[in-house]
């Protein structure tokens, strides 16, 4: 069941991925200006899209009450997957053979990840200290790669800043876990916890940097990085901090680890496909669409 949710936020994340690209084509916004992102808001695409993200959300986090966070954020992958279609459909963006294959690779990688790896037992939460030195290196890799972006142009600008919300992404999901466990006792005790606000900070600004990512025009690279982030972070989190475990034999884990890494490595072909093969960014409202490879 937990899974079935995941793979449904995927979806959604992938439909408000691409609704939220399209208000940020017809309103030409900068991917460098946070000033003009404040008219995403006067586009009906990028509403609908805002509250598909909403449901994404939701739907996640009971995903993340019902199951382990080493299980459900590496599903969240396939919202590059999913995503592909709706380029093309809603925003005139190739979709060329080597996005076929990352694709294919992704849904390989998932497969023998989820029948190897069954991830298990764990924690709901993690000792304060521990978080503190976990989010300190976030946020020093986050400042770091932000203003890599900063610096860059093009898809370039569009990776890092995806790298970035994906990363502050899989924190928020992270905390999503013990702020579902204080919301079972009360709101009262949610509220009394840093984790909820950490986990709202996380989620606002990783929302904000994702819509500076989307607005480059490169929908694939921009949702290839965060759904890549994403759950790299997670996983990561989940092993270290939360003490979530791999299935045995030592084996299963080799083969679930190579799983995982393949369905990264078919991320990244999807997301550097269009600019291997010399194409563009999204087409914006009245421009000619780039031509399928």
């Amino acid at each position: 069941m937990a899974e079935l949710l995941a793979l449904v936020a995927a979806c959604l994340f992938a439909v408000a991925a691409t609704l939220q690209q399209k208000g940020a084509l017809d309103f030409a916004v900068s991917p460098d200006s946070l000033r003009s992102l404040t008219r995403l808001v006067q586009s009906r695409w990028w509403f609908v899209g805002t509250l598909a993200l909403l449901v994404g959300y939701a739907v996640q986090a009971v995903a993340l009450d019902h199951g382990r966070l080493a299980v459900i954020q590496p599903l969240l992958v396939t919202t590059v997957v999913f995503a592909l279609p709706l380029g093309y459909m809603l925003t005139q963006q190739d979709v060329g053979r080597r996005e076929v294959v990352g694709a294919g690779v992704v849904v390989l990688g998932l497969a023998l990840f989820a029948i190897f790896g069954k991830p298990s037992s764990g924690n709901d939460n993690a000792p304060n200290d521990q978080w503190a030195v976990a989010l300190v290196l976030v946020t020093v890799a986050c400042l770091v790669l932000f203003g890599l972006g900063r610096r860059s142009e093009g898809s370039r600008t569009a990776a890092y800043n995806g790298v970035v919300s994906g990363i502050l992404f899989g924190i928020s999901a992270c905390l999503v876990k013990p702020t579902v466990e204080m919301l079972h006792v009360g709101v009262r005790d949610v509220l009394s916890h840093w984790e909820f606000y950490a986990m709202a900070f996380a989620g606002i600004t990783a929302f904000v940097i994702q819509q500076m990512s989307l607005s480059s025009g490169y929908l694939a690279t921009s949702v290839a990085t965060v759904s890549t982030a994403n759950p790299i972070v997670s996983v990561i989190i989940g092993i270290l901090l939360f003490d979530e475990r791999l299935s045995r034999p030592p084996w299963h884990i080799v083969v679930a680890m190579a799983g995982l890494a393949l369905a990264m490595v078919g991320a990244v072909v999807i997301s550097v496909a269009r600019e291997r093969r010399g194409g563009t960014a999204a087409a914006a409202p009245g421009s000619a669409a780039p031509a399928p490879a």
